[in-house]
């Protein structure tokens, strides 16, 4: 697969970049792409959610009511679930939800997230550059010129440039990471992903 090289400008180059068919152009396995976005979204959650049972209630333990002849159901405790106030039945605890996957299931996802944007012309090759100091309105002005501005897009760079990436934190459905960082869900939450010129030989060995 072949893509025209642009310019910072917007303007092709003329030269042509070469994706190879086997990151962009496999059969799509979508159960691998739902485990690794599922393993990412679970290794975002913090997992510090706690409520307090029965046993944790500040509270009398001295007896309601007497058991029997009141007409109503029998209580011992008002720290009981179903009083007003009182623990809550199997609450959250902390827990860490992260799981494992293999290494080979995850770069089957990622080559299936590349090859469904291309398949959707959901690809932008851009020539390298480099910005001198952090300017947003710069890094605008380059999507603006890929006409771009009003997308989600992801730039994947082959080396880190801080820079660019302080130039991009700012702008809303804007993100900058390399290419050792690439991740299925943030290839799929993409409307465009803009690929560096000098990421192909990285890219290539997905």
């Amino acid at each position: 697969m072949q893509l025209d090289i642009f310019d910072k400008g917007g303007s092709a180059t003329g030269r042509k970049a070469d994706l190879p068919d086997h990151v962009f152009g496999i059969e799509p396995h979508d159960h691998s792409i739902y485990l690794d976005v599922k393993q990412y979204l679970a290794n975002q959650r913090q997992g510090t959610h706690k409520s307090k049972e029965r046993a944790e209630i500040t509270g009398s333990t001295k007896k309601l009511k007497k058991q029997k002849g009141t007409g109503t159901a029998r209580a011992g405790s008002i720290k009981s679930p179903i009083f007003r106030g009182g623990g809550r039945v199997f609450g959250p605890k902390p827990r860490d939800y992260s799981f494992k996957l293999n290494k080979k299931l995850k770069k089957l996802a990622r080559r299936s997230a590349l090859s469904y944007k291309a398949r959707e012309e959901g690809i932008s090759v851009l020539e390298a550059f480099a910005m001198e100091a952090p300017k947003t309105k710069e890094y605008l002005s380059v999507l603006k010129n890929l006409k771009l501005d009003g997308k989600k897009t992801l730039l994947v760079t082959g080396e880190a440039d801080i820079n660019l990436f302080l130039s991009s934190r700012n702008l809303p459905n804007t993100r900058v990471v390399t290419v050792d960082s690439l991740n299925t869900y943030d290839i799929l939450h993409a409307d465009q992903l803009i690929v560096m010129e000098n990421s192909l030989e990285h890219l290539a060995k997905f």
